[in-house]
């Protein structure tokens, strides 16, 4: 199984395909999707959904996770988060893959062990679980794949019997590491 998360974002949207076989967590790709701050609404929205689009053709993933929304103190920024994430449900709608949402605390609580992490513990745990030699970066990234470890953790029966993620074990990377993405505005 094969999952792509999102951790989303109109200015910088996180992305992460892991695949699972086995007991073995594979990480993909990850990076970011980043629009500029001068281009109107709708055209970064556009670019998001065009570069979903061509990740999930590249990659076909059998299943998105995207992590909830939050409440948000500010309104404008959830409100930005939430017109990123609606593309993201909808490239996921189009592609007919299923959607599974995953609150931050329960991404969290699944990769890490603690609701509450930090983002620094989030990225080394990432790195641990994918065998990956440094911490995945941007944060956004890292997030993206905590988001679909999380997704594989609960779909799958990867880790059966043994009581925590991370347990069934992990590989390095094949050599060269994660293909990265590069398209578009993605950097």
């Amino acid at each position: 199984m094969q999952v792509l998360g999102i951790d989303p974002g109109t200015a910088t949207m996180g992305f992460g395909v892991v695949a699972v076989a086995g007991t073995t967590l594979v990480p993909v790709t990850y990076g970011v999707i980043r629009t500029p701050a001068s281009q109107p609404p709708a055209q970064r929205l556009a670019a998001i959904y065009r570069d979903l689009q061509e990740l999930l053709r590249r990659y076909q993933p059998q299943a998105m996770a995207v992590e909830r929304l939050f409440l948000q103190k500010n309104r404008s920024s959830a409100l930005h988060v939430g017109q990123a994430r609606g593309v993201a449900l909808l490239a996921a709608a189009q592609a007919g893959l299923p959607v599974h949402e995953y609150a931050p605390h329960e991404v969290k609580q699944a990769v890490v062990g603690y609701g509450r992490a930090s983002k620094v513990q989030v990225q080394r745990m990432v790195q641990a679980l994918l065998g990956l030699a440094r911490p995945p970066v941007p944060d956004d990234a890292a997030d993206a794949l905590a988001v679909a470890v999380c997704c594989l953790h609960a779909q799958t029966s990867a880790w059966a019997g043994t009581g925590a993620p991370g347990r069934g074990g992990s590989r390095s990377l094949p050599a060269g590491g994660a293909a990265p993405f590069q398209r578009g505005a993605i950097r």
